[in-house]
Parts: C-alpha cells; structure tokens; sequence
C-alpha cells in the first residue's frame, strides 16, 4: 500500500506563512505524522512539494507506475487556476483526497472554485493539519479494503 502526498505552491512556507491562516505547524512536521501514520498502517507514504506545476505534474504521471495506489493533494493557489495539473490527476486515474488547510469557502470568492473537488473522492477543508490525517486515514481504508 502506498500513498503519494502532494503539496502545491507555497506549502513549503507552513509555518511562517500567515499562521493565523495556516497554522504554525511546518510542512517538516505534517509529512512526518502523515509518514508514521503510514508505517503504523503497514503502508508507505512519499511527500512531494513544488512550486513549479509541471513538477507536480511530472510527479502525478510518474505515480502511474511507481505503485502509488492513493493520492492526497493539496494544490494551494493551484486548485483555482491549474487545468492542467486536473487533466494529469485524470489521465491517471488513480483515487485522490483534494486537502485545504484552511476553509476556502470562508475566505475570498475566487478560492470557492475547485478545478479538482469534482473528480476526487472527497474534499477536507478548514481542518489544518488534521485534514491530511483524515486523509490519509481514508486512503489507508480505501486501499485495504480493495487489496493494493
């Protein structure tokens, strides 16, 4: 069982980045809990984190062959604005969890407009950190329960 965990354009700033927002937690330390709470699973987990679409992209293709049987995305600012990056989550049609740390739907209007929340499995928003367990918790039922 493995998940891939992506995070988009200034997720690498958690911490510092507007923490009334955000949190203070750090990126280090969500992909830390989201690891062990793999490995307690018995499943591995692999984070990646960009800024650049097409590294994110180039990672959601490469999921299709590496025996990634779950993702958990967090595109940022990418979710209102990347086609692209949906048409990759598509193109490889493996099972995802679209993440927000904070609830779009409370913040301004642009941020309400998911390019992704229709094709995933489930949307968390508004949680912090605790919506990438819930996540996570998620993947790891859905892959057990269908044997990858």
């Amino acid at each position: 069982m493995q998940i891939l965990v992506l995070h988009g354009p200034n997720l690498n700033l958690l911490g510092s980045r507007e923490p009334a927002v955000y949190g203070h937690t750090t990126l280090a330390q969500i992909d830390e809990q989201l690891a062990r709470q793999a490995r307690e699973a018995g499943a591995t987990l692999q984070s990646f984190q960009s800024n650049h679409e097409g590294a994110l992209i180039d990672r959601v293709q490469a999921a299709r062959a590496d025996g990634t049987g779950f993702i958990v995305i967090n595109p940022g600012g990418l979710t209102h604005t990347s086609v692209a990056l949906r048409d990759a989550l598509a193109a490889v049609a493996l099972p995802f969890v679209e993440v927000h740390l904070s609830n779009v739907h409370r913040r301004e209007a642009f941020r309400h407009h998911s390019y992704f929340s229709d094709l995933a499995q489930g949307v968390i928003a508004g949680l912090g950190p605790a919506g990438y367990r819930a996540a996570v918790a998620f993947a790891l039922e859905q892959l057990a329960s269908s044997g990858v």
